[in-house]
Parts: structure tokens; sequence; C-alpha cells
């Protein structure tokens, strides 16, 4: 059998939106190599409910 690849799909959630007190929320799906980036993942992404660039964070 085929050994399976150490890219992952990660799901990054908005972290300033719930403090804002708007419905729903910002979700982005990507991928991460996870033998290189262990650690959770923080990027900065648009958020389009708040229209403006915000810090998104790997969920579990």
């Amino acid at each position: 059998m085929a050994k399976k690849g150490n890219r992952v799909q990660v799901i990054l959630e908005c972290t300033e939106h719930k403090a804002s007190g708007k419905p729903g929320t910002s979700r982005y799906i990507t991928t991460k190599n996870k033998k290189n980036t262990p650690d959770r993942m923080e990027i900065k992404k648009f958020n389009p409910i708040l229209k403006k660039m915000t810090v998104h964070k790997e969920i579990k």
C-alpha cells in the first residue's frame, strides 16, 4: 500500500468575528504540510462580513 502524504487539509476561522457581534463566520479551507509546519497556522485573510483583513487561525 502507498504511504499517506504529509499534506493535510485545514480550516482557518476568523478570530475577530466573534467579538464583533455580527452573525455568521468567516472560514477558509487550505492545505498545509504537517512536516514543515507542525504548529497551528495563523494567516491574515479577508473577512467579507467585516470587510477587512483579519487574522484567521487553524481550528480542529
